[in-house]
C-alpha cells in the first residue's frame, strides 16, 4: 500500500515540476518576443528619422543652390559618387538589420513550437509507414504439365505437330534477368530446345524441303534411361532469293503499351525489319486501341523513310480492341495480296485484348478462316505485367505463323534480321511427326515438350487436320526419354495379365535392329496433299561418343525440366546443366549458348 502512495506522490510531483517548467519557459519566451518586437520598432523609428533628416538636408541644399548658384558650388563627380555610396551602404545596413531581426524571430518561433511538442503527451500507437500498392501482375499462361511416361506395349505410337516458336525461352530470359524464376507454366521445353541451331545437314533441293536426323545416347540425368533425338533441318533460302512480301503491321497502341519495353521497343524492332525489304515488298500499318485505323497504306518496302516516319509517330493511349484491328489488318492484306508471294499479318502487342471483342473462340475462328486464304499470322509479344502468352501462342499456331517474345533489341535482331528467311518464308506446311517404338527394344517413352502440339494418332494421315509450318532454314528438334526393354529399372511395372505373345512369336529381324520408326508428313506450300518421309532409328549396341549438339540439347532440355519442377530428372542440379553445357558449347558465333550458361548460373543463384 505504501509503495502505491509513494508512486502516486512521485507522479504528482513530476507533473507539477513539468508544469512549472513549462510556465517558466512560456514566460521567458513571451518576454523575449516582446523585447525583439520593441527592438524592431526602435530600429524602424531610427531609420525613418534618419531618412527624414536626409530628405530635409537635400531639400535645403537644392533651395540654396537655386537662390545663389555663385555662393554654393555643386557636388563634383567624385563627391557625388561618395555621397551615393554612403546612402547605399546605409540602406544595405538597414536591410541586414531587418533580416537579422526576422531570423531571430523565426528561431524563437521554432523554439516555441519545439517546446509545445516536447510538453505534449507521447502517443503509444506506432505510426505505420504508408502502404504502396504493388502493380497487379495479370500475365496469362496456359496450363503446361510435363508429358507422362507411356508404355510401348499399349501405346507404341507418338504423334505431334512440329513447333518452331521460341517465345517461351526469351520470356524466361526476361524473368531471370529481372531476378526471378519464371512460372512453371511459362516454360515450354520444345521452345527452349528449338531456340538454338544445330548442325544438321541441309537438303540439296527445295522439292525435298528437309532432312530427318536421329541420334541415341544415355540421358544425362539418369543412366538407366536413354535419349532419342530427332532433328529436322529445312532447306535454306538466301535473303536475296526470298519471295516478294505483302506485310501488314498490326500494332497495339493502347494504354497498356505505354512502357519502355513495349511500344518504343516495338518501333525499333519493326524498323529493323523494314530495312531488310526492297521495292518488290510492301508494308501497311494498322493500329488499334479503343478503335482500329490505317496509319500507313500499302507502301513499297524500299520507301523506308515513309515507313519509319509512320512508326515514329505512334503513341500509346486508350483501351484495347484487338479483334477489330485483326479484321482490318486481314482486309488490308487481302487487298494487296501477292500471288506466289509472302502474305502475312504481323501482330505486335502485349496480348491484353480487354475491350471490344466478342470471345476468344470467335477470334480464333476468324484467324483460321483467313489462314485458308493464304494469309499467315505472326505474333510478336512485348512487355511484362499483363503479357498474355497463352493467347499470343495460340493465335500464331492457328494462323500458320510463328510466335516470338521480344525482350530486348538483340532478340528483335535475331528474329527479324538474322532469321528473317525462317520467319517470313514457308517451305512446308502442316508438318507432322509420328514415331513408332519397337516393343522388343523399348519398354517406355516420354516426349519432352510439345504438350500443346500433341495429335491423335489417326490425325497423322488426315490431311484435313492442321499442323505447324516450317520456315526456310528452320531446325526442329524433339527429344524422347526412353527406357529400353532389357532394363530392370522401369517407371511402370509390367502388367500381370498382359500377354507377351507378340514379342515371343515375332521372328522379324527388324525387331532386333530397329529401335523406332520415324515418319514425317508435310505439304508443299501450294498443295493440299501431303507427302511422306520415313526412316528407321537403328539400335546402337555401344554408344562411343555423343555429338556436342546432342549434349547441348540435353542440357537445355534438362534446364527446362528443372524450371518446371524436376519431376523426371532425379538428383540432377543446375550445376550439372552448367557442366554439360560448357563441355558441349561448340561453335557459338552469336553467343546464344554462352548466354544460356550465364542464365543457368543466375537461375541457380535465384533458386
Amino acid at each position: 500500500m505504501s509503495s502505491n502512495l509513494q508512486q502516486d506522490l512521485q507522479q504528482k510531483t513530476n507533473q507539477e515540476m513539468k508544469q512549472n517548467a513549462k510556465q517558466d519557459f512560456q514566460q521567458e519566451s513571451k518576454q523575449s518576443t516582446q523585447s525583439i518586437s520593441q527592438s524592431m520598432k526602435r530600429g524602424v523609428v531610427l531609420r525613418v528619422e534618419k531618412y527624414r533628416l536626409t530628405l530635409l538636408s537635400t531639400a535645403i541644399l537644392c533651395g540654396l543652390t537655386a537662390c545663389n548658384q555663385t555662393n554654393i558650388e555643386p557636388l563634383e563627380g567624385s563627391e557625388k559618387e561618395v555621397h551615393t555610396e554612403l546612402l547605399e551602404q546605409e540602406m544595405m545596413a538597414d536591410r541586414q538589420v531587418s533580416q537579422q531581426l526576422q531570423k531571430q524571430s523565426s528561431m524563437q518561433s521554432k523554439q516555441l513550437n519545439y517546446a509545445a511538442l516536447s510538453s505534449a503527451p507521447v502517443s503509444s500507437r506506432v505510426i505505420e509507414p504508408p502502404v504502396v500498392a504493388e502493380k497487379m501482375n495479370t500475365e496469362n499462361y496456359s496450363v503446361s504439365l510435363s508429358n507422362p511416361v507411356k508404355q510401348v506395349s499399349s501405346n507404341p505410337l507418338s504423334t505431334f505437330s512440329v513447333d518452331v516458336d521460341s517465345g517461351s525461352y526469351s520470356n524466361m530470359r526476361r524473368f531471370i534477368n529481372h531476378g526471378q524464376l519464371p512460372p512453371k507454366d511459362a516454360v515450354r521445353e520444345e521452345a527452349f530446345i528449338n531456340y538454338f541451331n544445330y548442325q544438321y545437314s541441309t537438303p540439296e533441293r527445295i522439292d525435298t524441303p528437309f532432312k530427318v536426323h536421329s541420334e541415341v545416347a544415355n540421358a544425362p540425368w539418369n543412366n538407366q534411361r536413354q535419349l532419342l533425338k530427332i532433328g529436322i533441318k529445312g532447306f535454306e533460302i538466301a535473303k536475296a532469293d526470298l519471295k516478294a512480301a505483302n506485310l501488314v503491321f498490326l500494332l497495339d497502341v493502347s494504354g497498356s503499351m505505354n512502357a519502355a519495353d513495349k511500344l518504343p521497343l516495338l518501333k525499333i524492332s519493326l524498323t529493323m525489319l523494314t530495312k531488310q525489304l526492297d521495292e518488290n515488298d510492301s508494308v501497311a500499318i494498322v493500329v488499334y486501341a479503343g478503335a482500329a485505323g490505317v496509319v500507313l497504306p500499302a507502301t513499297a518496302g524500299n520507301d523506308q523513310q515513309t515507313i519509319t516516319n509512320a512508326l515514329n509517330k505512334l503513341a500509346a493511349g486508350g483501351s484495347t480492341n484487338g479483334a477489330q484491328g485483326i479484321e482490318l489488318a486481314y482486309q488490308i492484306a487481302q487487298e494487296n495480296f501477292k500471288e506466289g508471294g509472302v502474305n502475312r499479318v504481323i501482330l505486335a502487342t502485349d496480348g491484353d485484348f480487354n475491350v471490344g471483342t466478342q470471345s476468344i473462340d470467335k477470334l480464333k475462328e476468324m484467324i483460321a478462316q483467313k489462314r485458308d486464304t493464304g494469309i499467315a499470322l505472326t505474333t510478336l509479344g512485348f512487355g511484362q505485367g499483363n503479357y498474355n502468352d497463352a493467347l499470343m501462342e495460340q493465335l500464331a499456331n492457328i494462323g500458320n505463323g510463328q510466335h516470338a517474345y521480344i525482350d530486348n533489341i538483340n532478340e528483335a535482331r535475331k528474329v527479324l534480321v538474322d532469321e528473317i528467311s525462317s520467319t517470313m518464308q514457308i517451305i512446308a506446311k502442316d508438318v507432322k511427326i509420328q514415331v513408332e517404338f519397337n516393343p522388343q527394344q523399348v519398354a517406355e517413352y516420354r516426349l519432352i515438350g510439345y504438350q500443346n502440339r500433341l495429335l491423335a494418332n489417326e490425325d497423322f494421315n488426315n490431311d484435313n487436320v492442321d499442323a505447324a509450318e516450317l520456315g526456310a532454314g528452320h531446325t526442329v528438334t524433339a527429344l524422347y526419354e526412353i527406357t529400353l526393354a532389357k532394363t530392370d529399372n522401369k517407371y511402370i511395372d509390367e502388367s500381370r495379365y498382359q500377354t507377351n505373345a507378340l514379342t515371343e512369336t515375332s521372328t522379324d529381324h527388324l525387331n532386333d535392329q530397329e529401335l523406332a520408326y520415324v515418319k514425317v508428313r508435310y505439304k508443299q506450300p501450294n498443295s493440299d496433299v501431303s507427302q511422306l518421309i520415313s526412316q528407321p532409328v537403328m539400335v546402337v549396341d555401344k554408344i562411343t561418343k555423343q555429338s556436342d549438339d546432342f549434349k547441348f540439347a540435353s542440357a537445355v532440355a534438362g534446364f527446362a525440366q528443372l524450371l518446371k519442377g524436376a519431376k523426371y530428372t532425379g538428383q540432377w542440379q543446375y550445376q550439372d546443366v552448367i557442366n554439360l553445357a560448357v563441355e558441349s558449347k561448340g561453335e557459338d558465333p552469336f553467343g546464344y549458348r554462352a548466354e544460356f550458361i550465364q542464365l543457368v548460373r543466375t537461375a541457380s543463384a535465384l533458386q
